[in-house]
C-alpha cells in the first residue's frame, strides 16, 4: 500500500549518486518512510478522498494551493477529481507541476508564479485553501493571511501549517544562519501565535495536530552529515534535501521503519510527535456569513 502511496503522490527520485551499499542492508530511503508516517497521521487518505482527516477534496471543489513546491496537496485533490489552482514563487515548480496537472486532469485548472501579495485572482475562487509551510517565510503574515481568506467563498475550508517552534529551535543550533534569513525562515510560531493569526483573519478552527517527529531528527541528522562531508551548507539551504540521502539520514529512516513494523511503534510515534513535532496543523474555515474583501 504504502509503495502505491509514494508512486502516486511523489515524483520518481534521481538515480542515486553514491555507492550501491552491500546486498545485505536494502537502501531505505527518508522521502518513503516519511509518507508512510504521514499516512499513519491521517494524511493523504484516497479511500475518503481526505487531503488530512476532515479535509475532504471532491470533484465539486475548486482547491487553490498555495506554495505548491513538488505538488503533493495539488496532486491528491486532481486524483479526487477537483479543479486546482496551484502558486508557487519559483517558475520550475510550477512549470513542471503544470505538466503534471495536464496530463492527469481534463478540468479547468491554473498554475501562477506569484509571491501572494496580492494573488491575482477573484475573491471567492476556492472552496479549499492549502497553504503548508509557507508562512514561516513571509516577512509579514497578517497579510498574507487575509489574502488568503480573501481568496476562500463563504464557508471554504483551510488547510494551513507551519513548522513547530521546538525542533525549529533545535535545529538553530546546527543548521547554517541562512536557513532563518529570509527567503528562508523568517517566522517561528508558537501554537499560540499560530492559532491567534489564523483566528484573528476571520477563520475558525475546526482541528488542530502536531507530527513528524521523524523529520525533525531527520533534517539534524542531515545538517550533520553536511558539516561532516565539509560540504557547503549555505548551497544545500539553497538546493533543500532531496537524493541521494546522505547515509547518516537513510540510517535513520531505517531505524524508523523498523519501529514504526514494532508492535508498540505507532503508540512510541505518537509520544515523540507530542514531545517534538515537526510542524502544527489547523483545518480552519470561512464563516458563511462571511464576505469578501472588495
Amino acid at each position: 500500500m504504502i509503495r502505491a502511496l509514494i508512486r502516486r503522490f511523489l515524483p520518481a527520485e534521481p538515480a542515486p549518486a553514491v555507492a550501491t551499499p552491500a546486498p545485505d542492508v536494502p537502501r531505505v530511503s527518508p522521502r518513503d518512510v516519511g509518507l508512510c508516517d504521514a499516512v499513519l497521521d491521517g494524511w493523504f487518505c484516497g479511500d475518503t478522498g481526505e487531503m488530512l482527516k476532515g479535509f475532504a477534496i471532491g470533484a465539486d471543489d475548486t482547491v487553490l494551493d498555495v506554495g505548491c513546491g513538488e505538488g503533493v496537496a495539488t496532486l491528491f485533490s486532481v486524483r479526487q477529481g477537483a479543479s486546482v489552482i496551484f502558486t508557487d514563487s519559483e517558475h520550475d515548480k510550477v512549470r513542471d507541476l503544470a505538466r503534471q496537472v495536464e496530463a492527469q486532469s481534463r478540468r479547468a485548472n491554473l498554475g501562477l508564479v506569484s509571491n501572494s501579495l496580492p494573488l491575482p485572482l477573484a475573491d471567492g475562487c476556492a472552496s479549499k485553501v492549502v497553504c503548508m509551510e509557507v508562512l514561516e517565510h513571509i516577512d509579514e503574515p497578517e497579510p498574507f493571511m487575509a489574502e488568503l481568506v480573501r481568496m476562500g467563498r463563504p464557508g471554504a475550508q483551510y488547510l494551513l501549517s507551519v513548522p513547530a517552534p521546538v525542533g525549529e529551535h533545535l535545529q538553530q543550533g546546527i543548521a547554517p544562519a541562512s536557513y532563518y534569513q529570509s527567503p528562508n525562515h523568517v517566522q517561528i510560531f508558537t501554537p499560540e501565535r499560530f492559532a491567534a493569526l489564523v483566528e484573528e483573519a476571520g477563520l475558525v478552527i475546526e482541528h488542530r495536530q502536531a507530527t513528524g517527529f521523524f523529520w525533525v531528527m531527520g533534517m539534524i541528522f542531515f545538517w550533520a552529515s553536511e558539516r561532516a562531508a565539509g560540504r557547503d551548507l549555505e548551497g544545500a539551504v539553497r538546493d533543500r534535501i532531496q537524493p541521494p540521502y546522505p547515509p547518516l539520514m537513510e540510517s535513520w529512516a531505517r531505524t524508523w521503519q523498523d519501529l514504526l513494523a514494532h508492535p508498540d511503534g505507532l503508540a512510541i510515534k505518537q509520544v515523540l510527535d507530542r514531545f517534538m513535532p515537526k510542524s502544527q496543523v489547523i483545518i480552519a474555515r470561512k464563516p458563511l456569513d462571511a464576505g469578501n474583501a472588495s
